[in-house]
């Protein structure tokens, strides 16, 4: 009974070792950007998206982010996007941004495991992934603009 309980204890202990790290492999590195609009400054920690494996991934199968991060996606040219919920399991807001890191599109509280396409609406570099709430919490209007690494300043 007492190996029973130390095989038991040590397989809980490796299944939490490997879902930290599964986490932080899933986090990936973080970058800084800051969210310009009216309401000020906000900084938010951002997961890149920057080869084609990294945006059709994006956000799936994570069951939670943090408060105070996101994913920005860059595509390889400004043109019209898709993305959709595909085993994304929050709700998300999406800003869809021009080459300048400027918003020119929001669709809020994407709804979870949606098939649904959400197109851009118009040509776009960027999309910056939040939770659900967030461009509200933030209050992002069309014409806010994204400062980060990957996107050259104006």
């Amino acid at each position: 009974m007492r190996s029973r309980k130390l095989l038991t204890g040590g397989l809980v202990a490796i299944a939490a070792i490997l879902a930290a790290g599964y986490f932080a492999w899933a986090a990936g590195d973080l970058s800084k950007a800051v969210l310009h609009t009216k309401t000020g400054d906000h900084e938010i920690m951002v997961e890149l998206a920057l080869t084609p494996k990294e945006r059709e991934v994006g956000l799936m199968n994570r069951p939670e982010m943090p408060q105070d991060q996101g994913m920005l996606f860059r595509f390889d040219e400004t043109r019209d996007v898709a993305m959709w919920m595909k085993n994304t399991l929050i709700p998300l807001d999406m800003l869809f941004m021009d080459e300048a890191g400027e918003v020119v599109t929001i669709k809020t509280n994407a709804q979870p495991l949606s098939l649904a396409i959400i197109p851009s609406g118009e040509p776009v570099r960027y999309v910056l992934e939040l939770n659900g709430g967030a461009a509200a919490r933030y209050g992002v209007s069309i014409g806010d603009r994204l400062e980060n690494e990957v996107i050259p300043p104006q």
